[in-house]
């Protein structure tokens, strides 16, 4: 392979053009389910999963954050609208207080579990029904390469 060019050839091309697909078109098809289905997006049932899945369903919101892959800022406009909703509540973190909690209510864990069923049934239609064990285990190997290199460079390295 010609590492020299600045073009990417056939196979990359043909792999990169369904990336795009991927990285574009899936999360706008879950966000529609999910919308329909439950009235939420895509980014909040993982935040919502993010938190129920933390120790006593508590975390920093910079945590949350980094988990999401998201700013501080959406992260805290998506918090007001879910405390509007009494899906978390915010508190400052007892331990260090430069930090912020948020905390899954219930009612935030009942969102959560209502929307959970169709949300599933529509990832595994999409990602996993496509692809046998085999392919499933390469994927996961190959995107989590991907994904440290991609968190790597975010963070400045």
């Amino acid at each position: 392979m010609d590492t020299q060019s600045p073009w990417l050839d056939d196979d990359q091309q043909k792999l990169w053009q369904a990336l795009l697909t991927v990285v574009i078109a899936l999360p706008a098809a879950l966000d529609r389910q999910l919308q329909r289905d439950a009235g939420i997006s895509n980014f909040e049932y993982g935040v919502l999963a993010q938190l129920s899945m933390a120790d006593e369903a508590t975390m920093r919101l910079s945590e949350l954050a980094r988990l999401c892959d998201s700013t501080q800022p959406r992260l805290s406009k998506v918090m007001d609208r879910f405390e509007a909703r009494d899906w978390v509540a915010r508190r400052t973190d007892p331990g260090d207080g430069r930090y912020t909690l948020a905390a899954l209510t219930d009612a935030g864990r009942q969102k959560l579990v209502e929307s959970a069923p169709e949300h599933v049934a529509q990832v595994k239609r999409l990602v996993f029904d496509p692809l046998g064990a085999a392919q499933r285990r390469h994927l996961e190997a190959a995107l989590t390469r991907i994904a440290a290199t991609v968190r790597r460079e975010l963070e400045g390295g």
